[in-house]
């Protein structure tokens, strides 16, 4: 009996693969080589040459199987050389820099899917401290990102990152708070860290997939078929963790309900304070933000996105109050902050540029007054005609420096 299956690179080369066995491919000419070992699975061939002869050099399911294979074998090398290969690092001036490490911006102009990613560069602008993004997709030994890299030491996990921060840099955003505040902020942290994420989660990549699909950032001739491939296992991983933490074992119904509770206890906790904490910004604000930026701007037309631009529009405004002071380069349509139940994507989506290196010492004047001569508008109050901003601009200089 033999084991064995094949699949065709064209119809003068056939590739056939074994247990354990391993092969090289070139990628468009380009002398890059794919090193692939595992374990294919296979099925048995009674008759391996009289079945093959059986099949006709014609057959029409013999030219399927060329096709099939060859189009699978392409999606796999491609697939492979994005994800999986080491490819050759970038160079980065990593001396006292921070090399930030996260997945690629999206096509819109959100900054990152993830509110981790998301969570952690928004917390280095607060703490205003130079970084350099790396958007290389390369996950930690614990298979998460973000990541970051200072002079050679590699910290993993948001909370050790910003925990590794304080200690090496000495910035620290909650020191105004008093011992029972910070308590209450790492509950709250913890409560949308480990709990309304999945919610949010399960939002993105199983019940609104083929939105999110359309919105990751993938290039070349397989740029569909692999986003449709990131996607689908992204959602598989995403249900089955969800499983394993206990909240996928709930209804779709029960799933948004919990969803509800916790948007409804952070805009009570919330109420008309300027932060979470009061009028000063703290580390939880950079973990909410992440986490609700996604609900305002990555879900169109969903039940999150209805909920907090409706029902918890304070929470809108406090996204909103974030974004100008810290994503000056992040625009958004002034009618995208209520919802009309009309919310769909735009027709020419905003890439969010890549600034590569940021830093917001000397430079956030000159970034507004650029800014301020752009056609995009923006609003300054609430439904009320209270100020979104509460003179940030004016404070914003004694804060930081209180934060030093």
């Amino acid at each position: 009996m033999y084991w064995r299956i094949g699949f065709a690179w064209s119809r003068s080369c056939a590739l056939e693969l074994g247990l354990n066995k391993s092969f090289s491919l070139g990628l468009s000419g380009s002398g890059e080589h794919l090193s692939l070992y595992g374990y294919i699975i296979a099925y048995p061939l009674q008759e391996y040459g009289g079945i093959m002869s059986a099949l006709g050099f014609d057959s029409w399911w013999r030219k399927t199987l060329y096709i099939t294979g060859g189009a699978l074998l392409a999606a796999a090398a491609y697939l492979l050389h994005e994800l999986l290969v080491i490819r050759k690092e970038q160079e980065l001036d990593s001396e006292d820099a921070i090399i930030l490490h996260q997945f690629a911006r999206p096509k819109t102009g959100v900054p990152s899917l993830s509110p981790f990613c998301l969570k952690i560069e928004t917390y280095l602008r607060m703490a205003d401290l130079p970084y350099q993004n790396y958007f290389d997709g390369k996950l930690s030994p614990q298979g998460k990102m973000p990541w970051i890299a200072y002079n050679k030491e590699q910290v993993f996990g948001t909370e050790f990152i910003i925990d590794f921060l304080e200690e090496k840099l000495g910035v620290n955003l909650n020191s105004s708070l008093s011992p029972q505040e910070k308590a209450i902020s790492r509950a709250i942290t913890k409560m949308v860290e480990e709990h309304f994420y999945w919610t949010i989660a399960y939002c993105q990549w199983v019940d609104n997939v083929e939105e999110t699909q359309k919105m990751l950032a993938t290039t070349g001739p397989l740029s569909d078929l692999l986003s449709w491939i990131l996607s689908q296992v992204t959602g598989s991983i995403v249900k089955r963790e969800m499983y394993g933490h206990g909240i996928g074992r709930f209804s779709k119904e029960e799933v948004y309900s919990l969803m509800e509770k916790d948007m409804r206890t952070l805009a009570t906790f919330l109420g008309n304070k300027k932060y979470l904490m009061g009028p000063k910004l703290s580390t939880v604000d950079a973990a909410v933000f992440g986490h609700l930026a996604q609900a305002m701007w990555t879900l169109p037309g969903t039940r999150p996105e209805q909920l907090i631009k409706g029902e918890f529009i304070n929470l809108a405004m406090y996204c909103e109050r974030i974004r100008r002071k810290f994503w000056p380069e992040w625009f958004v349509d002034v009618d995208d902050l209520y919802y009309d139940g009309l919310s769909e994507e735009p027709d020419s989506p905003s890439q969010l540029p890549d600034l590569g290196l940021y830093s917001r010492s000397g430079s956030f004047q000159e970034q507004e007054s650029a800014l301020s001569h752009h056609d995009t508008p923006s609003p300054d109050s609430d439904a009320t005609g209270h100020s979104l901003f509460d003179s940030d601009m004016d404070t914003e200089c004694s804060e930081m420096e209180q934060l030093k």
